[in-house]
């Protein structure tokens, strides 16, 4: 298993941040863009599970470390027996829980593994906490918190995040295309860009950026990389109505 990080022990506060963020980002892949992969490998019928997070953004559903005490803080045991007796959503928020008890320990296990002082594990709890967590991530509540400006920019703005998509007499806001400013509405944008910068992918859980490309799930309404769910402009163009993975995998016919 590739979960330990003998070989490369992070010593510092930026290091161990840097580990949090890749354990971090493989497991909102793990809840999100490959959740159908994920709700496979947990299979109800095999043993005791857990979801891992690796510092190369990576995941993997495994069994708990032999050894004991483990290297390293475990994941919450067992998160596939839970997955048919719920809804997936739900399931999903579970895990994402305890997915972010399991990042905090083990982030300042290395902390008093190497000793930081107050300073440093107030400076790591405060460089974690800019970050969505894992639940707010895969629920949505990250967003919710700026829906306000959010859901201007949804509806009102053609000119930084939003590009209006018309079909016969119905427009969607379908995804974001940045276009170039005129000189005379560059501080109009400037100020849009402010407003938008709060939005938050519902993959990675990064902020807004004009200069990239983005996608907004016209099911749950929350806004993607479409470098993260694997969407391209031009393909973008092509589709009527846009489904997350997540919506996607919420199709699913239950038993």
């Amino acid at each position: 298993m590739e979960g330990g990080v003998a070989q490369n022990n992070p010593r510092t506060v930026e290091e161990v941040f840097r580990d949090f963020k890749g354990r971090r980002a493989g497991m909102i892949k793990a809840l999100t863009t490959d959740v159908e992969e994920f709700y496979q490998q947990c299979d109800p019928e095999k043993e005791n599970l857990c979801l891992y997070g690796f510092p190369s953004e990576q995941w993997e559903v495994n069994l708990p470390a032999e050894e004991v005490p483990p290297e390293l803080p475990e994941p919450a045991l067992g998160i596939n027996f839970a997955r048919d007796g719920m809804q997936d959503k739900d399931w999903l928020s579970l895990v994402a829980v305890h997915s972010d008890a399991w990042l905090l320990a083990v982030a300042f296990y290395f902390g008093a593994r190497f000793g930081f002082d107050k300073a440093d594990r107030k400076r790591l709890f405060n460089m974690i906490n800019e970050l969505p967590s894992l639940f707010e991530v895969v629920t949505g509540a990250a967003k919710k918190q700026v829906k306000e400006k959010s859901s201007v920019s949804n509806h009102s703005s053609n000119k930084s995040k939003s590009h209006s998509k018309v079909r016969g007499s119905e427009s969607h806001t379908k995804y974001s295309k940045p276009m170039q400013p005129n000189d005379e509405d560059e501080g109009m944008d400037e100020e849009e860009e402010d407003e938008h910068g709060d939005t938050l992918c519902g993959a990675c859980g990064e902020n807004y950026a004009s200069d990239e490309f983005w996608i907004c799930c016209d099911i749950c309404e929350k806004w993607f990389h479409g470098k993260c769910v694997k969407i391209t402009p031009a393909r973008a163009e092509h589709i009527k109505q846009y489904k997350c993975p997540s919506c996607s995998s919420n199709k699913r016919a239950r038993p």
